[in-house]
């Protein structure tokens, strides 16, 4: 994936779990060209924690540099935290 694309950031993100189980990491690009729920799954999981009420439980990262979507569906009361790594571009 080339940083060509208009707004385009770099994510690996890794859900910690109750119990110590971690899912990931999963690489996800996000931009305005490229379809993913990496930006919205974060945006959720913070209004839970204020809020405690959740009403999207599947997310679709896609990883566009190996062609791949990875699915994930959660129940955020199984959630302790999740990790984004965001690829900063250079100036």
């Amino acid at each position: 994936m080339t940083t060509k694309n208009k707004g385009l950031t770099n994510h690996e993100v890794t859900v910690c779990l109750k119990g110590g189980a971690v899912l990931g990491p999963f690489k996800a690009t996000w931009s305005t060209e490229v379809v993913s729920d990496v930006r919205e799954l974060l945006k959720d999981y913070d209004a839970f924690l204020q809020t405690g009420k959740q009403t999207r439980f599947k997310y679709h990262l896609h990883d566009s540099e190996k062609r791949l979507s990875h699915t994930l569906v959660l129940h955020f009361t199984n959630v302790t935290g999740i990790y984004d790594c965001v690829e900063l571009s250079e100036g």
